[in-house]
């Protein structure tokens, strides 16, 4: 996620290391790489140059620390400016209102409004414990209609049925009527999309909106459209009361223009993130952790919060209980910590949030994907359960045989048995309790581990 323009800010602000302290001559040719890695990567240029002008103005101010080298003080200036941009905090959905509360949907075709939708719903049932209802008011869109049936049958979400004979403002309200009687939390309204912003489209949701009256109308835009996405926002805030965005596709943007763009030339915050397309890859926006990623820091919270949320603890407790009375690490235990892995959004997701991972070179990173990941698993699958309990049984023919299952060659299977071991060895560390033996472990690992 914004990949391009991490890498060209970490270059940049590496020049000013050997520097003494922070000047309007050292700091000039550094503003001016800035301002051309912000062009580059499609953020708007009102917002560029408000940018440098206030980054030129704290960095030559009083508010860099003496303890700090020049470097790390124009990081810290850059971040901040950056925060400040995007909006200081996270600002959540206002969901106070007499059940249920309804939420509008409003957005560009191909923008991934159905699918938000979704994920919307899911993440307001996972972590708000809200009973959800979705509805679809697409009456030119047929298919549409029934992708977000699918989604909602997948998910769990009270899904209520409409067709394209009826008019979006009745499908709405006889969604509402229903939900009432269910007693649900909160309802979400899907809207058509059009190619392009026209008359007809504005007028439908216009009607839409003064007839429902939702708590959130919430704009749908694709990351990946850049400044565009900010100027697209702006003429349909001037048509609804929008009172937040939901940015998706922003594992596909490597530019980041529409999330540094879109609060300044809007004033409306972006509320949620979409990561990926799984109907889990939504989340909170939060300015600070998205400028420490930006900026190659990483962020740690949200994986954390993650881990909190995907990971299975009781899986994990029990894993820790069995290494602990002395039993080895097997392969049906390395299958379940990739599968786990699996479960929050892959390697790549997981790596995006590491602090230093600009540092990584390109070539290293493409190594580390999650077709790796499923090839590891397959390659366990092949084993039999006496083969994935007793992993030293694995020899000669039984490689081949392994290989032949699962399609893959007797290299593949020489890397996962590495693998394994490597793990079985850091998991023995894990047993003595010795947590600086075990971290020492892990670094040798990782430098030998197979990408």
């Amino acid at each position: 996620m914004f990949d391009n323009l991490t890498e060209r800010l970490g270059k940049t602000l590496k020049n000013l290391k050997g520097q003494g302290r922070l000047t309007e001559e050292n700091i000039k040719e550094t503003l001016r790489e800035v301002r051309m890695a912000l062009l580059e990567a499609d953020v708007a240029l009102p917002v560029v140059t408000a940018f440098i002008d206030k980054i030129k103005e704290r960095a030559l101010g009083q508010e860099v620390q003496s303890s700090l080298s020049p470097g790390q003080a124009m990081i810290k200036v850059v971040q901040a400016e950056m925060i400040n941009v995007m909006g200081e905090a996270n600002e959540g959905l206002g969901l106070r209102a007499n059940p249920p509360a309804i939420i509008l949907m409003a957005g560009l075709q191909g923008a991934g409004k159905t699918t938000t939708v979704a994920k919307l719903g899911r993440w307001l049932q996972a972590t708000q414990k809200k009973k959800v209802g979705v509805v679809s008011a697409d009456i030119y869109r047929p298919a549409a209609i029934k992708q977000l049936e699918t989604l909602a049958n997948d998910l769990s979400l009270e899904f209520f049925p409409s067709d394209t004979s009826q008019k979006p403002v009745d499908i709405a309200n006889n969604a509402i009527d229903a939900a009432k009687k269910k007693f649900l939390d909160v309802v979400i309204v899907d809207t058509a999309g059009r190619l392009h912003i026209d008359d007809e489209m504005m007028s439908e949701i216009k009607d839409l909106h003064a007839a429902i009256n939702p708590v959130e109308t919430l704009f749908v835009v694709d990351s990946m459209t850049g400044q565009d996405a900010a100027k697209t926002a702006k003429a349909f805030d001037e048509a609804l009361p929008l009172t937040g965005v939901v940015l998706t596709k922003a594992d596909g943007d490597a530019r980041g223009g529409a999330a540094l763009s879109i609060r300044h030339i809007t004033g409306k915050p972006i509320k949620f993130i979409g990561t990926g397309e799984k109907t889990d890859a939504l989340e909170l926006f939060h300015p600070d952790r998205i400028a420490s990623r930006i900026l190659g820091m990483g962020d740690m919270l949200s994986l954390i919060e993650e881990i909190e949320q995907k990971a299975d603890r009781k899986k994990a407790e029990k894993l820790a209980k069995k290494i602990q009375k002395g039993k080895s690490f097997d392969f049906e235990d390395l299958r379940e910590q990739l599968l786990q892995m699996q479960n929050m959004g892959g390697v790549g997701a997981m790596l995006d949030k590491l602090p230093g991972m600009s540092n990584v070179p390109q070539n290293m990173k493409d190594k580390v994907n999650d077709k790796e990941l499923a090839r590891q698993i397959a390659v366990i699958n092949s084993m039999t359960a006496q083969e994935r309990r007793y992993p030293d049984l694995i020899k000669g023919n039984r490689k081949k045989r392994i290989a032949a299952g699962c399609g893959q060659e007797l290299q593949d299977v020489n890397r996962v048995l590495k693998q394994h071991k490597m793990m079985a060895k850091m998991m023995k560390k894990f047993k003595k309790g010795n947590m600086a033996n075990m971290m020492r472990g892990m670094k040798s690992n990782m430098r030998g581990m197979p990408m």
